[in-house]
């Protein structure tokens, strides 16, 4: 049974979504504020959490940022807000998807199970070598670690799940539709902005310099592609 921790401090909201997401099959735990939600995240020790934005005293995107600093756990923010700006802060925080409100169960319930089988089955399907090298980038598809420089890289899983899907195909350009499909398992005309910010995450963390991308390459107009130039 998925564990999720909701942290949101709408009492009707907190207490409809754990509800919904209870009969959808999930183990649910709630909290009211973000000092609350990371306390819960040490105990409860959550598979996926539903991070309210807009949150008093701690911001959401504080708690995301916290969350990430020290754990992978999927994080799916629940917006009152369709601003652009928002959002692209939190998913650059490191917001794996989002959800705007007045959230929809089923749609919240499908987006959780979407991230958790990133995590779990994290696999593009396609017959690659068990372990990559590109220069100093080694990837290794069986274990599911990727390596910078000799170090260990942490990878969120729709980071990894988007590495996987375009280092697979070496040289191929996919658009952003495509790739949304391929590692949120959107399959309706999706947001950009969930892979942009991926991309720009993605990018920082296996040592890409800022306007200089060695392996995560950008075609203007269309998408990306992995690969030397």
């Amino acid at each position: 049974m998925p564990r999720v921790l909701i942290i949101e401090d709408d009492r009707a909201v907190r207490e409809g979504v754990r509800l919904a997401l209870r009969r959808q099959g999930h183990d649910v735990a709630a909290a009211v504020t973000g000092e609350d939600g990371l306390e819960q995240l040490r105990s409860f020790r959550p598979d996926a959490v539903v991070l309210d934005l807009m949150l008093p005293g701690m911001s959401g995107l504080e708690v995301c940022r916290r969350i990430r600093a020290h754990h992978q756990v999927p994080i799916i923010m629940a917006t009152a807000r369709g601003d652009d700006a928002d959002i692209v802060v939190g998913l650059e925080a490191g917001a794996d998807d989002y959800v705007v409100k007045p959230v929809r169960a089923r749609v919240l319930d499908a987006r959780i199970r979407a991230v958790l089988r990133r995590v779990g089955g994290a696999s593009d399907g396609h017959a690659t070598p068990r372990v990559e090298h590109h220069g100093d980038l080694v990837i290794d598809r069986a274990g599911l670690t990727v390596t910078h420089q000799g170090r260990p890289v942490a990878l969120g899983p729709s980071e990894l799940r988007l590495l996987l899907t375009l280092s697979a195909s070496a040289g191929q350009v996919f658009s952003r539709q495509q790739l949304l499909e391929a590692v949120w398992e959107h399959d309706y005309h999706g947001d950009a902005r969930l892979v942009d910010a991926c991309v720009k995450r993605l990018r920082a963390k296996i040592g890409e310099p800022a306007g200089q991308p060695r392996h995560v390459h950008t075609v203007r107009g269309f998408g990306y592609r992995f690969g030397a130039r």
